[in-house]
């Protein structure tokens, strides 16, 4: 009667150490996803502003040269 008191007394607390084990995990991956957002979202404004900007710079300088053509003329 005994062993099967403690084998039930063990299985539950390795239900309850798996459970743990998950929280503690969950909760550092959303630390980790924190961080990375912190870290990450002003290096892709920096990344949008100059990559991005670059190449739609292109066409906002020729739409804007054919305007300044178009007032020049009118």
């Amino acid at each position: 009667m005994f062993e099967i008191v403690v084998l039930l007394l063990f299985c539950w607390l390795f239900f309850k150490a798996i459970g743990l084990a998950f929280k503690v995990a969950w909760g550092a991956a959303k630390v980790i996803a924190v961080v990375l957002s912190v870290v990450a979202l002003p290096i892709l404004i920096v990344c949008l502003l100059f990559a991005g900007g670059f190449v739609l710079l292109l066409p906002v300088v020729l739409i804007a040269a054919a305007l300044g053509i178009l007032r020049s003329c009118v």
